[in-house]
């Protein structure tokens, strides 16, 4: 399901968005998206950097997580935001519980790249670097398939590495290893960068593929602007 296809909004430019992250990392890509694409777009952050640790201790997504992003989607809200982007892409069961309560448009983090890769072709790679966020994005990549009568497979490359190193501050050998990764999805018609922070790498992977590579922050500040803009 693509959640904003729920909701028709007025036409704005200057529409105030609630980012809710799990990870400190993805707040640098996604401003740089707003900033190169829709910079008129007023941004609020909400962070709780304990989610991602919580997220790491279970395979599936309990009930407390999900009652946690809903009261996260719920905050965001109350402080006038009009629509909600999520960043966080492994706790997508409590972004869609989120979408049914709440009465502005709620995006996950990875439906707008999903809807730009099925453009590309049906043979789709993805690098990802936040291991419970795989099984999570694998189950909506085929519901996007499905939504948009598409027949696609999805490759996966999951490299850990490279979340240690940013989370220890070393950007280059973030960007280094998930470029290696790439090497192996070279002949996919598009590569995907699973995680909001692995957007800084964009550059590195177009290095060594000749496909499209997509990051979630930029086709989600489009998707967005569109939305709003009455697209």
């Amino acid at each position: 399901m693509l959640l904003v296809k729920n909701f028709e909004v007025g036409m704005s430019v200057s529409p105030r968005i609630a980012l809710v992250h799990a990870l400190k990392a993805s707040m640098e890509p996604i401003h740089s998206a707003f900033a190169i694409e829709w910079p008129q777009a007023e941004l609020v952050n909400i962070w709780d950097d304990s989610l991602a640790h919580d997220r790491s201790q279970y395979d599936d997504m309990p009930d407390i997580l999900i009652e946690r992003i809903a009261n996260l989607g719920r905050y965001a809200v109350s402080t006038g935001a009009d629509a909600v982007l999520y960043t966080c892409s492994a706790f997508g069961k409590g972004i869609e519980y989120a979408a049914g309560l709440l009465s502005v448009p709620v995006m996950k983090p990875n439906e707008a790249m999903f809807e730009e890769a099925l453009k590309h072709g049906h043979n789709i790679g993805m690098i990802a670097s936040f291991k419970p966020s795989v099984k999570s994005m694998t189950d909506e990549f085929e519901n996007a398939c499905s939504y948009l009568g598409k027949h696609a497979s999805l490759k996966t490359e999951l490299i850990t590495e490279a979340m240690d190193a940013l989370r220890n501050g070393d950007v280059t050998t973030h960007n280094h290893l998930v470029a290696d990764a790439a090497y192996k999805l070279g002949h996919c018609d598009a590569v995907m960068l699973a995680q909001f922070s692995m957007a800084r790498a964009a550059a590195s992977v177009r290095s060594v593929v000749k496909v499209p590579v997509l990051t979630a922050p930029t086709t989600s500040v489009v998707k967005l602007k569109q939305l709003f803009a009455g697209a």
